[in-house]
C-alpha cells in the first residue's frame, strides 16, 4: 500500500528477517559508497561540498534497520541505483552503466531509465539518504530511493546533486531467488517557478526542515499545495525533521490499485526522522511517532499514516498504520 489515504490492496504481514547476517554481507556491493542513515542538520539534506581540490565523498554504504520489513527487498533496490549512479574515470556513460547493472543479475536494459543518475561526469558518486516503501505487497513492491550524488568533470569542481527514483520489484521466480527489476521511475520536478508564495520560500529556508533533493525542488516548481506547506510550517515550530518524499518520485497511484495519489499534485508529504530519530527505529520513542503523528492530523491533515496507531485513534479518524508505513509517517491533504 502506498502513502495515501485511501486503502489499498492488503499489504504483506512482516516477513522474517532470518537472512539478514548474509544481506549485511552483502551490503558492501557496488563500490561500498552509497549512503547512510544520518543526514546533516541543513535543509536540502547538504553538508559543505568538497573543494575543487578535493576528490569525491565515500559515504557510508546504506543498510536497512533491523525492523525493516523486507530488507532484501530494500537493498536490491538502493544497490540498483548505487551502481547505477557511482563511477570512476573512465566508467562513464550508458554502456558501463549497463555493465554494472548486469553485473547485480538485473536486466542491462534498466540503464535506460537512470534518467539524472547518468550523466556526462567523468566520475561519480551516490549516497541513498533513505529507502522506503511506496508500496509492498506479496509478490510485488515499489522502494523509493532517495539519493545524493556528487559528480566531477575532469579536474573542475565537485557538483552536489541528487533525485529520487521509485524501484519497482516483483518477487522472483522460484523461492529464494532475488527479488527482480522492473521498472525505474526517477522524479521529474519540473523547472523552478518565476515567483513562490511566501509560504514555499519559507520552507525552502526553514533550518528544521530538511529536504532531499528532489522535494527540494517539487516546492520551488511551485506545485505544491498550500495545505502542504502550511503543515510542514507548523509541525517545525515543534520538531526538527527530514522528509523523504513530497509530489515526484511517488507512484501516480496507491500502490496495486487505479487509485490516484496524493503525491503527484502535491497534497502530501512523509517525513522519514523525527528529532534525529528514523522512524522506522525500534529505539525511536513510540511516543515521539505518536505525537507527531497527531500534530499532523491537527496541522489539517485528513490523514495519517504511519507504524502505529495513536492512542485512542482508530483507523481513518485521520489515522492509519500498515506494512508500508512502518518506515515512514505521511501526511496528506485533500484537494
Amino acid at each position: 500500500m502506498p502513502c495515501d489515504p485511501r486503502p489499498a490492496a492488503a499489504a504483506t504481514s512482516p516477513v522474517g528477517t532470518g537472512r539478514r547476517a548474509v544481506l549485511a554481507g552483502a551490503a558492501g556491493l557496488v563500490l561500498g559508497v552509497a549512503g547512510c542513515g544520518t543526514a546533516p542538520p541543513r535543509n536540502t539534506m547538504g553538508s559543505s561540498p568538497p573543494s575543487p581540490a578535493a576528490g569525491l565523498p565515500r559515504p557510508a554504504a546504506w543498510r536497512p534497520a533491523p525492523a525493516d520489513i523486507r530488507p532484501d527487498v530494500k537493498l536490491r533496490a538502493v544497490r540498483l541505483v548505487e551502481a547505477l549512479g557511482t563511477w570512476g574515470r573512465g566508467a562513464g556513460g550508458t554502456e558501463k552503466a549497463r555493465e554494472r547493472v548486469r553485473a547485480l543479475g538485473l536486466p542491462p536494459a534498466l540503464a535506460g531509465q537512470a534518467g539524472p543518475l547518468l550523466s556526462g561526469a567523468d566520475e561519480a558518486v551516490v549516497q541513498v539518504i533513505d529507502a522506503q516503501y511506496g508500496g509492498i505487497l506479496a509478490d510485488s513492491a515499489s522502494v523509493l530511493v532517495t539519493c545524493r550524488q556528487w559528480t566531477r568533470k575532469g579536474g573542475g569542481p565537485v557538483v552536489t546533486g541528487g533525485t529520487t527514483v521509485d524501484v519497482r520489484l516483483a518477487q522472483g521466480a522460484t523461492a529464494g531467488a532475488p527479488w527482480s527489476v522492473g521498472e525505474l521511475h526517477p522524479a521529474d520536478p519540473g523547472p523552478a517557478a518565476r515567483s513562490l508564495p511566501e509560504a514555499a520560500r519559507r520552507v525552502l529556508a526553514e533550518r528544521r526542515i530538511r529536504l532531499p533533493a528532489a522535494a527540494e525542488a517539487d516546492i520551488r516548481n511551485g506545485g505544491v499545495h498550500a495545505g502542504v506547506l502550511r503543515s510542514m510550517l507548523k509541525l517545525a515550530e515543534r520538531y526538527r525533521y527530514d522528509v523523504s518524499i513530497v509530489r515526484s518520485g511517488h507512484p501516480q497511484n496507491v500502490f496495486g490499485t487505479d487509485r490516484p495519489s496524493d503525491h503527484p499534485p502535491g497534497r502530501a508529504f512523509d517525513v522519514w526522522r523525527i528529532d534525529d530519530r528514523a522512524v522506522v527505529d525500534r529505539a525511536t520513542p513510540r511516543a515521539l511517532i505518536e505525537a507527531f503523528m497527531r500534530d499532523a492530523a491537527a496541522s489539517g491533515s485528513y490523514n495519517v499514516g504511519g507504524p502505529v496507531l495513536p492512542a485512542g485513534g482508530s483507523p481513518g479518524r485521520p489515522f492509519f498504520s500498515d506494512d508500508t508505513h512502518h518506515d515512514h509517517v505521511h501526511v496528506g491533504f485533500g484537494s
